[in-house]
């Protein structure tokens, strides 16, 4: 019965087994819960993280030929603007002395030839934005390939060591890139190839957690929960933001290093600390047809009574399915879940909106004047920061209205088209102050960011636990992987466009976000329209039903 008993807590984190030990006594259900939201947001807090220091460097790497930034604090710690300084003849106007800004000399006609030597080959040359933008590409095309593999074998093994291990080789990876600086390496391929094995290790990291989640918490407020627990993605890019900004003027190396050195250690902390499933702790699963999720005390007793008598009896009353024992659903037959393919094609467009402002913002705000003066490369990262705070209140607000109105779909594709006149009007009258530039910028991460994460979160957990799999969570992981594995194909695409497109003009990359917005919506027409019509026929339903009509009753027997 020993044996038994230990094959059955295999999942159980070395951390956790310590801490019972000391305690002599267990977590209940819902510490538990709350332990397991913390770890995954943290862990996935690091993944975006360790993504956001490319796109700050963007402007060291190839510097503009007209403007050198200023050094100084990263914010909160300094200024949140910091102005350019001008190298050569152009005059940006007088600088303004609020507490915004910081006043800069201009140097001699001398510094404009300088400039265009600084920089960092093989990036600094005209076709440098192009080598960015492949450099992105290949990162975002390795994650979405990877995503496909990575979902399944997040199925078929243990996903707190699976995470851990792309957590860790995430974290060994962004940090070699940084290397390049300290070890003066100039080859393209070098980077490149740093960049598609991150990937490949990062592509572990959205399957994994979202599982781990879908495993611990049923249906019931399930848009809420993961809307407020996915600002995970916003955090992580601000935090990544401010740590590669904050080391940047050590050397540009740093700005990797630091965030690599943040994932690696989040990935230990991950092996010690994650249960992947309630079971791996003596939990019955909620995804059980007879049980619904909750925090509240009552299902916590009976959580505890059940894993007491499991304990007392020698053996269980719910069928206990630890890390390393469930049967993994196949790529085809997740594809065939309804809603799985519509919601894919959805978040390949919204994810190429999504991520070419994660990766190209600071490279805009960088060369793009605000209210007449250009901000320095430090600024640059801190701005764009506030563009994931817009989107922490679009992905709780997702959530909710989800839940409230039980309509996915048409939340997400209301979001995407509203993203639309936001974009446009940062874009029009982003430069007009630095007001208008924070207020239209976290209005438009709001509703870019709201649908990207309510279909990555809840959406996903939901098809990944759909009836038509008769209760067999083992497809969380695959489900998530084949949507946001079509959606970081898109999310490639974006960026690789924008690195052309800028060279034609930014007016050239909004469109393409347009585009991308209106593509996202118009993908969700069908679904959007069935959720509606069932709305309308459950309100006619009802309202028949209370007035005495017998009519109502067909009307119930087709809709269950």
């Amino acid at each position: 019965m020993a044996g038994n008993n230990n094959d059955l807590m295999r999942g159980n984190p070395p951390g956790i087994m310590l801490i019972r030990s000391m305690r002599r006594k267990d977590w209940s259900l819902k510490t538990y819960k709350y332990v397991v939201l913390l770890i995954t947001f943290i862990a996935y807090t690091s993944y975006h993280a360790s993504r956001k220091p490319s796109s700050i460097v963007k402007s060291v790497l190839h510097p503009h030929p007209f403007l050198n930034e200023t050094v100084s604090n990263p914010w909160p710690i300094g200024p949140l603007f910091i102005k350019k300084e001008t190298l050569g003849p152009i005059d940006l106007g007088k600088s303004r002395k609020g507490p915004l800004f910081i006043k800069n000399e201009t140097l001699g006609p001398m510094g404009l030839s300088k400039s265009r030597k600084k920089g960092w080959e093989p990036f600094n040359d005209e076709d440098g934005t192009s080598k960015l933008g492949e450099i992105d590409v290949a990162f975002l095309a390795c994650y979405s390939i990877g995503m496909y593999v990575a979902g399944h074998l997040g199925d078929s093994l243990d996903l707190r060591l699976f995470l851990t291990t792309g957590m860790i080789g995430s974290g060994i990876f962004v940090g070699l890139f940084g290397m390049g600086y300290f070890w003066k390496i100039h080859a393209f391929w070098f980077y490149l190839l740093m960049q598609m094995v991150a990937g490949l290790f990062q592509s572990t990291g959205w399957p994994s957690v979202v599982a781990v989640i879908g495993n611990w918490f049923g249906k019931r407020k399930r848009g809420l929960i993961m809307g407020i627990w996915n600002a995970h993605t916003s955090v992580g890019n601000i935090s990544g933001s401010l740590m590669a900004a904050g080391v940047l003027e050590y050397g540009w190396g740093w700005s990797f290093i630091v965030p690599g050195a943040f994932i690696f250690f989040a990935g230990i902390m991950v092996y010690l600390l994650l249960p992947a499933y309630p079971e791996d702790v003596g939990f019955p699963c909620p995804d059980r047809p007879s049980s619904e999720d909750s925090l509240s005390p009552i299902n916590d007793e009976e959580a505890q009574r059940v894993k007491e008598n499991m304990g007392e009896n020698g053996q269980g009353n719910v069928p206990r399915v630890g890390s390393g024992s469930r049967t993994s659903v196949g790529l085809l037959d997740a594809c065939l879940i309804p809603g799985v393919i519509p919601f894919a094609l959805c978040l390949f467009f919204s994810k190429l909106v999504a991520y070419t402002f994660l990766y190209w913002l600071p490279f805009y705000l960088s060369q793009t004047a605000i209210g007449g003066e250009y901000v320095s490369v430090k600024s640059a990262g801190n701005l764009s920061a506030l563009f994931d705070v817009g989107g922490i209140v679009g992905g709780i607000l997702a959530g909710y209205l989800s839940d409230k109105l039980d309509a996915r779909a048409t939340t997400a594709a209301s979001f995407m088209y509203a993203a639309i006149p936001s974009m446009l009007l940062y874009r029009k009258y982003g430069g007009v102050s630095e007001f208008m530039n924070i207020l239209l910028m976290m209005i438009a991460g709001l509703f870019v960011n709201g649908p990207y994460a309510l279909i990555t979160t809840a959406v996903s957990a939901d098809l990944g636990t759909h009836s038509s799999l008769k209760g067999d969570s083992r497809a969380l992981a695959t489900v998530t992987a084949i949507i946001d594995g079509t959606g970081s194909m898109g999310a490639a695409l974006g960026p690789l466009l924008t690195g052309f497109l800028s060279t034609k003009g930014w007016d050239a990359v909004f469109i393409m976000l347009v585009v991308g917005a209106l593509s996202a919506g118009l993908l969700l027409s069908r679904l959007v329209l069935f959720e509606l019509s069932e709305k309308f026929s459950k309100r006619l339903a009802c309202g028949q039903h209370n007035s005495g009509g017998s009519a109502s009753q067909p009307l119930l027997r087709d809709q269950r």
